[in-house]
């Protein structure tokens, strides 16, 4: 034990979590430091999985006003959010074989352009 050699990085920001806080968090910071002249600050997220999203299996929808106010301009730059949800349904599974569509659990006609967490 020792010859074990403990390799080191200096961050200025540590972010735990590459969620949505956190992955918005980071991407922020940024941001404000390349319009403050500070481009040597240096942000990193620290992730449990081996890639960012290795942990979504929900299939949830991403609304993505907040990816908007982010990315202003996120259509010039070819984004991967490219999937618009066309339908949206909610369903109360009642057996193996029967489901009950519930409508009153969404607003007719959904809240907008809505994305699946790819």
């Amino acid at each position: 034990m020792d010859d074990f050699e403990r390799k080191s990085m200096e961050f200025d920001v540590v972010i735990v979590g590459a969620g949505p806080a956190g992955l918005s968090s980071a991407i922020k910071i940024r941001q404000l430091v390349i319009e403050n002249n500070q481009p040597d600050l240096a942000v990193c997220v620290v992730k449990k999985g081996y890639e960012v999203g290795a942990h979504i299996h929900s299939g949830a929808v991403l609304e993505p006003r907040a990816i908007n106010e982010l990315f202003p301009n996120r259509d010039e730059q070819e984004a991967p959010l490219n999937i618009l949800v066309s339908i949206d349904e909610t369903y109360f599974l009642l057996s193996d074989t029967k489901a009950q569509n519930i409508t009153w659990i969404t607003p007719e006609g959904g809240g907008g352009p809505n994305y699946p967490n790819m």
